[in-house]
């Protein structure tokens, strides 16, 4: 069935979002690496969706927190056939800062960062020498809300990095036709919550977005060309305003002298 497409490997395939992201890409044609840590579950996928749509559809079985099972997942991403990867494995840890376990702290900063971040970098090289495929990164929208952080900080500041890292890689590769596209979901009904030791069902359930209603609107955007998907907000205008402020910042944030209101404190803490 597949018409040219090519692969498209997405992790964190087993369950939630990623499950919901092979499912889609199969019924548009994509072929599919399905990667995640409980290979019964993604058995059991790949056979869905082979006897549904016709794609081929190979299980890797791996934990990305695993050194060697993060290499076996960058050797595939360096193959010909790769056209998409969708970076979905992540993980949340709830709870402030001071109270958290350093040890789950730094997991999920390395799964979150460091292994997206790799993947990412696997599979560019081949995907711009070839002129041809995307990277999908799953953020979420506690990347632009620092000040008023959701679930824990830490796992914000994960966020707010990919969607950096995204906007950045997305300038690199877009001249050799790559396109990197950041998703930024609101609160999404997924085992992500119950992971990280929250309860889900406890928020209010008008900002509770089913996983295929998020899955869809990410693709509707990617389909769109967008750079940066919000699958919740109305006007993306809302979007442009905050890049455009975002944007006047850069003249006035690098100069040889400090700003006058810093020289001002200096001269009169001398003074005094």
């Amino acid at each position: 069935m597949n018409q040219g497409l090519g692969t498209a490997l997405v992790t964190g395939a087993s369950a939630g979002i990623g499950a919901v992201y092979a499912d889609r890409l199969a019924r548009r044609g994509y072929d599919l690496v399905l990667v995640a840590r409980d290979e019964a579950k993604l058995n059991a996928l790949a056979a869905r969706l082979i006897s549904e749509t016709g794609v081929k559809a190979e299980v890797l079985r791996a934990d990305l927190a695993d050194a060697d099972d993060l290499r076996k997942v960058e050797t595939r991403l360096r193959s010909d056939d790769i056209t998409m990867l969708v970076n979905n494995a992540g993980t949340a840890v709830a709870g402030p800062t001071i109270e958290m376990d350093p040890e789950r702290l730094e997991a999920m900063i390395h799964l979150n960062v460091v292994v997206a971040t790799r993947l990412a970098r696997a599979v560019a090289p081949g995907l711009a020498q070839r002129h041809r495929g995307d990277i999908i990164n799953i953020a979420s929208v506690v990347a632009i809300r620092g000040d008023q952080p959701a679930i824990s900080v830490g796992y914000g500041a994960s966020k707010a990095y990919l969607l950096a890292f995204s906007e950045g890689l997305d300038s690199e590769l877009t001249p050799y036709g790559v396109r990197v596209q950041a998703v930024l979901p609101g609160v999404t009904r997924t085992d992500l919550w119950e992971k990280g030791g929250l309860d889900i069902n406890a928020l209010p359930q008008d900002i509770v977005m089913e996983t295929s209603d998020m899955v869809d609107a990410a693709l509707a955007g990617f389909d769109q060309g967008e750079r940066v998907t919000i699958p919740a907000l109305p006007d993306v205008s809302d979007w442009t305003a905050f890049k455009t402020a975002r944007a006047a910042l850069l003249p006035n944030i690098s100069h040889r002298l400090p700003a006058e209101r810093y020289s001002r404190r200096r001269a009169d803490s001398v003074s005094q």
